[in-house]
């Protein structure tokens, strides 16, 4: 199975991941790994930390003249602006302490983590709890992309919302309706080229000038966002076990990035007020080869690919930082005062977005080892091909007329 850890502080050092799992003999490209990092810093509406920090992962282990070994994958991401937190975040027992912040803001995990852990600073919560962390799980997303990427399985994603702004033309229906036939990556070279990563022009102009709207209140924006898994193949996951489910796990993914309050597969939500002739994907043979008319259940039925793309859509709620703060108390005194301003972004569900790829990137490179499992890339693929191939002859012969 693949298993990946993060370690690291918003303003420590810096951020470890390692991931287990990957079998060896796969090519690792450092530049393609730098890329995904530099991805997730864009976005039109992110902080002056994104002016900062550069992004770049140096790999410790697990790799030998750009192969994998089949060992433990450490990668390890510097964070610039260390320098000047070496006294605040230092290690060691120090004889003068940081002053300790007492305000929690709402929304963020100041509150709850000083509460859960008996923190005396809400440093301590901060800290962990920012999504910086999610730099490295792009780190380690990036090595199940180009695991995934073997096998002619791509990853995309584009920003459908950010403020209630929607496209004139929304391009969930094109998936849905089955009518996407390019390789999932090739939403990105379109979405990349937008400051806020969506698919439109006219609808780019109104949320800009709604972010901008937003940095003069001193208010943040949230939103939501699209991510598309092509070829994957039929038979990733299970009905079998509650803890088996492909769109369990993929949930499970996506909820654990910071602010994200909803995620749907497919048509999701809206599934529920139509009726369920309008809702199934009817199932049609073309050139001998069973397929679904529409894509509606986002590529998942049974806690099982079908074989159609992946859809996943999800929901990212406003930064929880504001520079016009709200009310809260000071646990200090235990008053009523304006929340803390601390360094953050106004919008970030273009970046989030990017998240999202690497998130169901390790999902499926998972369930892919899972399925077709070996020590090296080159025993994997032969697994992989040999079940692609005896697909079609083994629904024939079991369902053979007698």
């Amino acid at each position: 199975m693949l298993k990946y850890y993060t370690a690291g502080e918003s303003h420590g050092k810096g951020l470890t991941t390692i991931i287990s799992g990957i079998p060896s003999n796969l090519e690792i490209n450092q530049e393609y790994i730098n890329k995904e990092l530099k991805r997730r810093q864009g976005g039109y509406g992110r902080g002056l930390r994104m002016k900062i920090e550069s992004d770049t992962a140096e790999i410790l282990s697990g790799v030998r003249y750009g192969k994998t070994l089949g060992s433990p994958i450490s990668l390890f991401i510097k964070n610039k602006d260390w320098e000047n937190w070496t006294e605040i975040l230092s290690t060691e027992k120090i004889g003068k302490h940081a002053d300790k912040i007492t305000v929690p803001r709402p929304g963020h995990a100041d509150l709850v983590g000083v509460t859960k852990y008996n923190y005396d600073d809400i440093r301590n919560s901060i800290e962990r709890s920012s999504a910086r962390e999610t730099a490295a799980r792009v780190a380690a997303g990036s090595i199940a992309k180009i695991f995934l990427e073997i096998f002619n399985i791509y990853i995309g994603s584009f920003v459908e919302s950010i403020g209630g702004v929607y496209p004139a033309n929304n391009f969930l229906n094109q998936l849905f309706e089955n009518k996407f036939k390019s390789a999932a990556n090739t939403i990105n070279l379109k979405a990349d080229k937008s400051p806020v990563r969506v698919l439109e022009k006219k609808q780019e102009e109104k949320i800009i000038s709604k972010i901008k709207t937003a940095k003069k209140k001193g208010d943040t924006l949230g939103g939501t966002f699209v991510v598309v898994a092509t070829g994957v193949p039929v038979g990733l996951g299970s009905f079998v076990h509650y803890d088996t489910k492909l769109d369990a796990d993929i949930a499970h993914a996506f909820m654990s990035i910071n602010a994200v309050k909803g995620v749907e597969i497919g048509t999701g939500f809206s599934s529920a007020e139509i009726f369920g002739s309008q809702s199934h994907d009817e199932i049609v043979i073309k050139n001998g080869v069973l397929s679904r008319r529409t894509n509606r259940a986002g590529g998942i039925e049974g806690g099982t690919s079908t074989g159609l793309p992946i859809i996943v859509r999800a929901a990212m709620k406003p930064i929880a930082t504001l520079m016009s703060p709200i009310s809260t108390v000071d646990l200090s005194t235990m008053k009523e005062i304006k929340a803390r301003r601390e360094r953050s972004d106004f919008v970030a569900v273009p970046a989030c977005a990017v998240i999202g790829e690497s998130m169901l990137a390790l999902v499926l490179a998972n369930k892919f080892l899972e399925k077709f499992g070996g020590d090296s890339i080159e025993e994997v693929m032969d697994n992989y091909n040999s079940y692609i191939k005896k697909i079609p002859l083994r629904i024939k012969k079991n369902f053979k007329s007698r």
